[in-house]
């Protein structure tokens, strides 16, 4: 592609989110923020700035001090309160004409189904593996499309998840179980006590609403079989390709044999 078609493409872009068509999807869409902390915090709050007509919350912490240096939806005086009632007040400051739906709960394999049904967009930005798994799983079975991020220490990892579709070429899209079939090591990605910095976890929460607005309006190249790393020891942004494994529970080549 030459200079002047890669400026032509990229006004194109800019017109899709930018213009009546692109901002009438942002209005009409549901999207639902997994955890309000580090990343769920400037997530939801640049969903409410492009205009994203309505957004759910699940969240079942409370605000503490030790949050307030990455959590930028919380302030001094938001310390006890629900994180999913302190970011909803916030959100709707910026944006009073958003639709925002608290679920102040944990997700859990029970519940996660339902709550996923109800939205078009899934984005995971939970601490732990155990419910990215469910929310992973939920969106396979109830065929969402999911942007997903993780935080440590000095890095964060951002991928798009569209597992209940194929590629172009016919092949199965992979899976969260392909990418991570074990959870990762406290060693390998350190999440929690408070140690990350406030601005990468800003940083990636910015790029995975930015992954968000691309799905909802349909723009560029997603982040499907390939992993954002950003490194912040390094000062560096790089992608990483991944695979769908004939292995993984879902859409696996014994899950697809037995259907």
């Amino acid at each position: 592609m030459n200079i002047q078609d890669d400026t032509t493409s990229r006004a194109l872009a800019v017109e899709s989110v930018m213009g009546p068509p692109g901002q009438e999807k942002l209005k009409e869409a549901r999207v639902l923020v997994v955890g309000a902390g580090g990343l769920g915090s400037p997530l939801a709050q640049y969903l409410a700035a492009a205009g994203v007509g309505t957004i759910g919350i699940v969240d079942d912490d409370t605000v503490s001090i030790s949050n307030l240096q990455r959590q930028v939806a919380h302030f001094l005086e938001d310390v006890g309160r629900k994180k999913v009632a302190s970011t909803a007040e916030k959100v709707l400051a910026m944006n009073p004409r958003v639709s925002v739906e608290p679920h102040p709960f944990r997700l859990s394999s029970q519940n996660v189904f339902p709550l996923v049904r109800e939205y078009d967009v899934i984005a995971d930005a939970s601490d732990n593996f155990n419910t990215r798994y469910n929310i992973s799983d939920a969106c396979f079975y109830e065929k969402k499309p999911l942007i997903t991020a993780m935080l440590g220490m000095l890095e964060g990892r951002l991928t798009t998840i569209r597992a209940h579709e194929t590629a172009a070429d016919g092949s199965p899209n992979p899976t969260y179980r392909c990418l991570f079939p074990q959870p990762m090591t406290a060693a390998a990605m350190t999440a929690g006590n408070g140690r990350q910095l406030g601005a990468l976890a800003g940083s990636l929460g910015c790029l995975a609403a930015l992954e968000v607005i691309r799905a909802i309006v349909g723009f560029g190249q997603d982040l499907v079989g390939r992993m954002l790393v950003v490194d912040a020891l390094t000062m560096t942004m790089s992608t990483r390709a991944y695979a769908w494994s004939p292995d993984n529970p879902l859409n696996g080549v014994n899950t697809r044999s037995a259907e």
